[in-house]
């Protein structure tokens, strides 16, 4: 097995796909070393910075001293805290769905959610660039997956005559986190109406950015939520870890009757949940958090276009898309020579021939920042 595994990463090195781990030690929400260096992270899917707000931290140490550092069981047992069902209760009103089930992670969200609600005899259609843990949802389901063309609803309706089941879902996310670009979600949730799709959607990356008081893209484009199954995740704008499902009181009390990736797992910690609850307070009482993400995502998105790289004012998400994994590889160290962390993303991440660097931005980079980062980019697209 050891020449096996050996040949294996030998391979993955040969095609430029081998990973590695490289430890870094935050200093604020934008900034951190990497082997000793100071740099800048324009790669974080921390969009609000939250995750060293004062108010956040204040309410983590509350609850470490309250209720201890971890919850000792799975919700369904003795892991279900005040704390937990507080954190429910408010992302449920905040998402506009009656209730909500929390999850250690958003992957275990999304693979428990569709393995437990699809079955042999459904068909599942999905955008071909839906995130990983929609895939294999949807395979744990035992449902025929259909993949429709990324955002082409044309295609997703010649494809809905061609195939028919038990049941019928219709599955995207609301911000594509590789792309940054938002799915047509009010055109999508009439044709799911219409078709009577079962439609859910992942909105991991618009949660806490997009729409009123960061609501989420359906709120961004105006979608009642009546009815559409939420997935979302508390480890990005909400600055701490675990997933979420939000929606109608009978699915969410399936979900907990079914769903093995929360009836089996050891529930959230309580200062982490604490972190999320406290997190969402700062977003619906600070309007300038979302302003000053705004402003960041204009600039950074008129700066790449002055570079002639294509970029949306959608969301904090900008793809600079190089092509071959070698390249992205080298932009990449060549940026972090100049103190910028944007690693490579390469193949199976993204599809293969478009290795990029997946720019992001927060609400604290600084306007000197973003200007800093975009001149050594264009240095560096120069040179590699």
């Amino acid at each position: 097995m050891k020449s096996h595994w050996q040949e294996a990463l030998a391979e993955l090195e040969a095609r430029k796909l081998r990973r590695q781990l490289h430890p870094l030690v935050p200093l604020s929400p934008t900034c951190a070393l990497r082997e000793g260096r100071e740099c800048l992270l324009f790669c974080t899917n921390n969009y609000l910075g939250l995750t060293h707000h004062p108010r956040v931290i204040a309410a983590v140490q509350e609850a470490v001293a309250t209720f201890g550092t971890g919850s000792g069981a799975s919700p369904l047992i003795s892991g279900y805290t005040e704390l937990h069902q507080e954190l429910a209760e408010r992302l449920a009103r905040f998402k506009g769905a009656a209730r909500a089930l929390l999850f250690p992670s958003g992957y275990s969200a999304n693979v428990g959610c569709l393995s437990a609600l699809a079955g042999p005899e459904d068909v599942v259609f999905v955008d071909r660039l839906g995130h990983a843990s929609l895939l294999d949802g949807i395979r744990l389901s035992g449902a025929k997956m259909v993949r429709f063309r990324h955002n082409d609803l044309d295609h997703l309706e010649s494809l809905l005559s061609r195939h028919r089941g038990r049941r019928r879902f219709l599955v995207t996310e609301g911000v594509f986190s590789m792309d940054g670009d938002t799915a047509p979600l009010a055109e999508m949730a009439n044709l799911a109406r219409r078709e009577e799709l079962i439609f859910i959607v992942d909105d991991a990356h618009g949660t806490g950015v997009l729409g009123p008081q960061g609501r989420g893209t359906l709120a961004a484009q105006g979608v009642d939520p009546e009815g559409i199954i939420i997935v979302g995740t508390l480890s990005k704008a909400l600055a701490a870890v675990g997933g979420f499902v939000a929606g109608g009181e009978d699915l969410i009390e399936f979900l907990l009757n079914r769903v093995r990736s929360f009836i089996f797992s050891t529930s959230l910690p309580p200062p982490v949940v604490a972190a999320a609850t406290s997190a969402l307070r700062v977003l619906e009482e600070d309007p300038e958090l979302l302003e000053s993400l705004r402003a960041n995502i204009r600039r950074l998105a008129g700066g790449l276009r002055a570079l002639g790289i294509p970029a949306r004012e959608e969301t904090p998400i900008f793809p600079v898309v190089l092509g071959s994994e070698e390249r992205a590889l080298k932009v990449a160290s060549r940026l972090l020579e100049q103190g910028f962390y944007v690693p490579a993303i390469r193949p199976p991440a993204v599809p293969p021939g478009t290795a990029r660097l997946r720019v992001s931005v927060s609400a604290l980079h600084t306007p000197e920042e973003i200007d800093s980062f975009l001149e050594a980019l264009a240095e560096t697209l120069k040179e590699v």
